[in-house]
């Protein structure tokens, strides 16, 4: 296996969404850096897969990057996952693959799953152009603030927002949106998989 790191996509839900090469990945390298061990330990459990891990998640991603770096400059291979899809898409990453740009590592993307393309693909919505926004602000006039931005967007805006905000995340975007065609898409590939259009 050559020595890099390897970005490698991991299933949003469903454990069987993962690819074979990410599989394969997974398999043959030497460690393992993951943002939830105890969360990838159940992935690769379930596929067999024995391997090192090492948690990286965002309370430690710019400690830690150095020392991730460090194994592929000792000639060693290293995975990056997170707990669902796309590492770095709203997950930690950032601070390892701008290290390795700057210090000549090799990076390699395994894609494979990503909520925001899943719900993007199934939501109904016009897909050529769209705009990801991630997770919104917390409190209410930085939230309101952020989707002011978009008030007169013609592409589709995606956002993620946690579960026990969404009810406060859809008051604001009634306010702004009246009226635009929205998708609501939640436990993605997962048994309660929920997709609902309004306005």
């Amino acid at each position: 296996m050559e020595s890099a790191i390897y970005i490698v996509a991991t299933p949003i839900g469903n454990l069987s969404d993962v690819t074979i090469r990410g599989l394969d990945i997974l398999r043959s390298v030497d460690v393992i850096a993951a943002e939830d061990t105890r969360h990838t330990r159940r992935l690769l459990d379930y596929h067999g897969i024995s391997a090192k891990l090492m948690a990286y998640h965002e309370h430690n991603e710019s400690e830690k990057a150095q020392a991730l770096i460090d194994i592929v400059q000792g000639g060693r291979s290293l995975a990056l996952v997170s707990d669902a899809g796309t590492p770095l898409i709203s997950d930690p990453g950032h601070a390892l693959v701008a290290l390795a740009k700057r210090e000549g590592v090799k990076v390699v993307p395994i894609p494979g799953p990503s909520a925001l393309i899943a719900a993007l693909s199934a939501s109904g919505l016009p897909c050529g152009k769209f705009v990801y926004e991630g997770f919104l602000p917390v409190k209410r006039k930085a939230k309101n603030d952020a989707l002011e931005k978009f008030r007169y967007e013609s592409r589709t805006v995606v956002f993620y927002e946690s579960p026990h905000r969404i009810v406060s995340t859809l008051e604001v975007l009634v306010e702004l949106f009246s009226g635009r065609r929205m998708t609501i898409a939640r436990e993605l590939t997962k048994r309660f998989e929920t997709i609902t259009q309004g306005t």
